[in-house]
């Protein structure tokens, strides 16, 4: 049986091969590597059949520490079909040998795709709220060989990144889970290096799946947040049938 890295190589590649959908940018460009998942607690991926409550600042919290039943819905057969994991990747433009930076990582859905977009000698940092979550994460990379991830527990508040210590970062299903957005945008801001970039996926109003309706946040609203984290914030054109995706620069 193949590895999922292998799996990720191969899609990464095929699509790199293939005709991208209309709207999408051309991620796939000779000699670079392309540049997530679902559970929240803080940061998190969001996921329907689990109770949610707000905590009074305006992120929405829940339990996610029984692992192996996220595990099923957070790695489910069809995700990829939804989800489109190397679409989301060539998104953060990573090229090999950068850092990129998973936040919520959840069970570890995208870290196969990340991984092969910063290759061998690039960096990937899993950072998760939840101890169950990060040590699956580990478990996780040691079994698939996935050498050049790393997974590390950190707060709802603070991703705990150092300043201009990453290319890129990834958070899927997790900015509404965030309490304090704005200041929590303004480190992210400070731990890219210029230029880097940070991509939000989340769900769409309309989306079948997802968190509560009270709990979604309009792609507009994203980017005003990440604007006045100091970023350049847009929604960009993708082709995920339930999420939009918006990204963010470095001045």
């Amino acid at each position: 049986m193949r590895s999922r890295s292998a799996i990720a190589l191969s899609l990464l590649l095929a699509a790199c091969g293939a005709a991208q959908p209309a709207g999408t940018p051309d991620g796939c460009r000779s000699g670079d590597g392309q540049g997530h998942g679902g559970h929240g607690h803080g940061p998190g991926h969001g996921a329907e059949g689990v109770a949610h409550h707000g905590d009074g600042r305006g992120g929405m919290v829940h339990d996610f520490s029984d692992v192996a039943r996220f595990e099923q819905m957070f790695d489910a057969p069809d995700r990829d079909g939804w989800q489109r994991p190397v679409e989301v990747v060539s998104l953060l433009g990573l090229t090999p040998g950068e850092t990129a930076i998973d936040l919520g990582a959840g069970t570890g859905y995208f870290l196969p795709f990340l991984a092969v977009a910063v290759g061998a000698t690039g960096r990937v940092l899993a950072l998760d709220s939840e101890p169950a979550m990060v040590e699956h994460v580990q478990q996780r990379a040691a079994r698939e060989g996935l050498a050049n991830v790393e997974a590390r527990a950190v707060t709802a508040t603070d991703a705990g990144l150092a300043p201009a210590s990453a290319d890129a970062i990834l958070i899927v299903d997790t900015w509404h889970h965030l309490p304090d957005r704005a200041a929590y945008g303004a480190r992210l801001r400070d731990a890219l290096r210029p230029g880097g970039s940070l991509v939000v996926v989340d769900f769409t109003r309309e989306s079948p799946q997802g968190p509560p309706a009270q709990h979604r946040i309009a792609e507009d609203t994203v980017v005003a947040e990440l604007e006045a984290a100091g970023l350049a914030a847009e929604v960009v054109p993708e082709s995920l049938p339930h999420q939009y995706v918006v990204r963010a620069t470095r001045r």
